[in-house]
């Protein structure tokens, strides 16, 4: 809290009454006020100001993939039956797609060559065990 008495005895001190000059508030010469806006609702309805809040949700998702080594690595390497042929031409389509900005499409291409990347390597895993299993049968 601040000593009114204590101020006034310091400021008699330095200056006397005559030399006391008003202090004005300085306004810069563009000054214009702040104008509060609310919304009215809309027009012709009955009702004061009413305040409207609005929230935004950003939802950041991850691109889709498009499993392109793998099927790349399923084409070279094991491709029964064409499904390694297939898969890398729908990972190119889903590259492709996402490119483009079409991401629905993207991951659509995407999810189709991951499932024939899958049963390409079951295949191919369920063919060498048999492959295994007949050799030590044999031998």
């Amino acid at each position: 809290m601040i000593n009114v008495s204590n101020s006034f005895q310091h400021l008699s001190s330095l200056q006397t009454a005559a030399e006391l000059r008003p202090v004005r508030a300085m306004k810069p010469p563009a000054y214009v006020p702040m104008q509060a806006r609310t919304y009215d609702g809309p027009s012709g309805q009955p009702g004061g100001s009413v305040l409207v809040q609005h929230t935004s949700v950003n939802i950041v998702t991850e691109p889709p993939k498009d499993h392109f080594i793998w099927s790349l690595l399923c084409f070279a390497y094991l491709n029964p039956c064409c499904l390694g042929l297939a898969a890398l031409i729908y990972s190119i389509k889903a590259r492709d797609r996402k490119v483009v900005g079409d991401l629905e499409g993207a991951r659509h291409y995407g999810a189709t060559a991951r499932q024939l990347n899958v049963t390409s390597t079951v295949l191919v895993a369920l063919g060498l065990l048999f492959f295994i299993i007949t050799m030590i049968v044999v031998l």
